[in-house]
């Protein structure tokens, strides 16, 4: 049975007048809802005298009735108080309700907007969390404006029923080429939690920089820190700041994986502590955008003992189930060394608790069970990357799909971009949203797939604004792809969903590049 034909059975369970129909334009929401049935039976409209309603058994659902109402307050200028129970029948309200009937399971909500009110409930506070960003998608765009805003606020009489098609939706950040604040990173928390992504990727390690303080190798972060590509100050996360991120993301219900590149993109641990070097000689620290020189030294146990006193720290800091430990681009390991380093690491992680995920190559080596290997090849011309994206499947270790001509979005959007790379191409809005992950690999199907990423390397990238530019309007498609079914997913229906947004990042202050492909307002 289709994920399509699921969700038709579930809307007749939920309301037998709840009918599976595409969106109208009016219903311009990223990610497109499973489905919708919009009426023309008037709006809803937030007032002064809107309450927010959570009833009384729900501590859960009260705090994602905050987070809403905190959002609404900045520019609507209401104070929208969040109650157990309604005021008066004449008010009207937005309703959170925590439900484990009706098929509601994980993030799966159904939200139905009426003249009266506005009802959204859930199996999960996570799936009311989901559902709020479908709501303020469907609010007008000044509602994402820091000051209050004239209204009227009105909402259109919809009903949804949506849940995601991948567990995981992730957005990937490299903060070791260029060091970014702990504000920068939580605004981008804020903008990518907008289109339902559920995994911050952090690459805290690379070359240029190691980003998190290891109390048992101190100068990790003191020394290898302290620059970053073309030589600037570089910066790292004290652990207080690692933990606030961690839990500014889970507020937004956001998983962060950490990750710690090894064998290779090592530069900066190996110039941290001679003794991790082969020859017992650091090298310089390093602020080129080279890749693929450094290696941990496979063979002494020093490294083991530095992996594992890594991996323990960055486990207790961690409440997620994994911790990314690169794997790729190690050209100074040899395959035989390469595959005992991973296998060793894989079991290192699992001894602290964690599973392990890496970049493909990792598929070279026999891998524990629930370990994930992240596919990034571009998906023509890489015949190396397709052999192992089969070698992991064949494994049973299941794939999350990031192909670097699609999902690689530090890539320039055409040769006139003035940030980004251009080694896989240049990935205009269309080409992010234009890939099916069940058809990138013959052989690697659905079921294979645990979901997609995007990635965002930092080589050209200096602060948040950069960060947006080469994020927004890409991203949201590739978010798509992880949420909404496959089934009637095109470009041309896409792009005035993705044109809505403009609005929006505007009131945002998003520095985001207005792609000629799209119809800007």
């Amino acid at each position: 049975m289709s994920i399509t034909s699921r969700f038709v059975g579930l809307l007749l369970v939920v309301s037998a007048a709840w009918i599976a129909v595409p969106a109208e334009a009016s219903v311009r929401v990223i990610p497109k809802p499973a489905s919708v049935d919009q009426r023309n039976d008037g709006r809803f409209r937030l007032s002064p005298d809107t309450e927010i309603v959570v009833g009384r058994s729900s501590a859960e659902a009260a705090s994602v009735a905050n987070y809403l109402a905190d959002l609404l307050r900045r520019s609507t200028g209401y104070s929208l108080p969040v109650v157990a129970r309604a005021s008066s029948a004449r008010h009207p309200v937005i309703s959170l309700k925590l439900t484990q009937s009706r098929g509601l399971r994980g993030e799966a909500y159904a939200l139905r907007v009426s003249r009266g009110a506005v009802r959204i409930e859930a199996g999960t506070s996570e799936g009311l969390f989901r559902a709020v960003q479908t709501l303020r998608q469907l609010l007008p765009a000044k509602v994402e404006s820091a000051s209050v805003q004239p209204g009227p606020w009105s909402v259109p009489s919809v009903r949804i029923l949506d849940r995601p098609r991948f567990a995981w939706r992730g957005a990937h950040l490299d903060v070791s080429r260029h060091f970014f604040t702990v504000e920068e990173v939580k605004r981008y928390i804020d903008l990518i939690s907008q289109y339902k992504v559920n995994v911050l990727h952090l690459h805290l390690s690379d070359d240029q920089g190691w980003r998190i303080v290891i109390d048992s190798w101190p100068r990790l972060a003191t020394y290898g820190g302290s620059t970053e590509v073309g030589g600037g100050p570089g910066g790292y996360y004290t652990k207080a700041d690692y933990r606030e991120l961690v839990s500014y993301a889970a507020d937004r219900y956001l998983t962060v994986v950490p990750e710690i590149d090894t064998p290779g993109h090592t530069n900066a641990a190996l110039a941290s502590y001679a003794e991790l070097n082969c020859d017992g000689q650091a090298p310089p620290l390093y602020t080129g955008t080279g890749v693929g020189f450094s290696s941990l030294c496979v063979d002494k146990e020093i490294t083991y003992e530095f992996l594992d006193d890594v991996i323990r720290e960055l486990a207790e800091l961690t409440p997620g189930r994994y911790i990314h430990m690169g794997g790729d681009e190690a050209h100074e390991t040899q395959q035989d060394e390469y595959v005992r380093f991973i296998e060793r690491v894989n079991r290192i992680v699992r001894d602290h608790g964690k599973l392990m995920m890496g970049w493909e190559e990792i598929a070279q080596a026999q891998l524990l069970p629930g370990t994930l290997a992240q596919h990034w090849s571009p998906a023509t011309g890489s015949e190396e990357g397709t052999e192992l994206a089969r070698q992991a499947v064949a494994q049973g270790v299941k794939l999350v799909m990031s192909p670097a001509n699609h999902a690689y979005l530090d890539m320039k959007y055409d040769p006139s971009t003035p940030l980004g790379l251009s080694w896989a191409g240049f990935v205009e809005a269309r080409d992010a949203y234009e890939w099916e992950p069940a058809e990138l690999v013959d052989g690697v199907g659905e079921s294979a797939i645990a979901g997609v990423e995007s990635a965002l390397w930092s080589e050209t990238l200096e602060d948040i604004d950069d960060i947006e530019f080469m994020a927004f309007p890409r991203l949201p498609g590739i978010a798509e792809i992880g949420w909404s079914p496959a089934e009637g997913r095109s470009w041309n229906e896409y792009r005035p969903r993705l044109a809505a947004q403009g609005p929006r990042w505007e009131a945002q202050d998003v520095d985001f590049y207005r792609s000629p492909q799209v119809p800007w307002r």
